[in-house]
């Protein structure tokens, strides 16, 4: 066989296989519309957005956020329940297509990820009783503040607390509501839904709005180089935007609508 021949047969393989496509070298988006069920990681832990119903099965605005998408793309949804710690890692390792878990967009996430357009409000601040007084993070000198490892309440509170602050970390939204509510810690550094919560179930603790962190709406994570998948679920954010059906969600579970959200 001649030096030619064996090129263009090598070429002609090379560009059969480039039209096969291996299953690997689909992209995300690919692959959910082949198989039909996209994986949509929501937190379990962290009402309204995410928690587990009396029926058992989990509900809220990012489970509902996920069903619409599943429904706007014609797929099945097979939602797979995060922490705050782990949400990012499942959609680095694969195990989730899609993050819908109150999570907010920083550089240092946006190094590791990709972000969609925002789909719903969201605020991080400090909330302590009545009797314990706190403008600011700087009258938190010396007194103990709980949070859950890995929240962007976490990374706010540790960039802006003084250096005597105790800030005490736990794996998860439970764990961390247990904490305040028993007393553990002074004050709590959370999302203000899940405040709301823990206000109406422990009157009472008299626990009251100290001072924002963060003012930080909520997007949907994809993986990095998933451009495909992107876009297509930012049409869908832009259309449900447009149809008011992001209003009504936010109407639903939080009592007011979305309101004007970054793109």
């Amino acid at each position: 066989m001649s030096l030619s021949s064996s090129r263009r047969l090598l070429l002609g393989a090379l560009l059969a296989a480039a039209a096969s496509g291996p299953a690997w070298a689909q992209s995300a988006l690919e692959t959910v519309l082949k198989v039909k069920t996209i994986k949509i990681a929501v937190p379990t832990d962290f009402p309204p957005y995410g928690f587990v119903g009396l029926d058992m099965a989990p509900q809220g605005l990012d489970v509902d956020m996920a069903r619409l998408i599943g429904a706007k793309l014609g797929v099945k949804v097979e939602l797979v329940p995060v922490s705050s710690a782990n949400r990012i890692a499942y959609l680095q390792t694969k195990k989730a297509d899609l993050v819908i878990s109150t999570l907010g967009k920083n550089p240092d996430r946006e190094k590791v990820i990709d972000f969609t357009a925002a789909y719903s409000p969201f605020y991080q601040a400090v909330f302590g009783p009545k009797s314990q007084p706190a403008k600011s993070v700087t009258e938190l000198h010396g007194r103990t503040v709980g949070v859950t490892r890995g929240a962007i309440e976490d990374q706010e509170l540790s960039r802006l607390a003084p250096a005597d602050v105790v800030i005490k970390r736990f794996e998860d939204n439970n764990a961390t509501v247990a904490a305040f509510v028993s007393g553990q810690v002074q004050f709590i550094a959370t999302g203000a839904s899940v405040a709301a919560v823990v206000m109406q179930k422990n009157p009472q603790l008299g626990t009251e709005l100290k001072f924002v962190l963060k003012d930080s709406p909520n997007y949907i994570g994809v993986a990095k180089g998933e451009d495909a998948l992107r876009t297509k679920v930012n049409e869908v954010i832009a259309a449900a935007k447009a149809a008011g059906e992001l209003d009504k969600l936010a109407q639903k579970w939080l009592g007011r609508p979305a309101g004007t959200l970054p793109e």
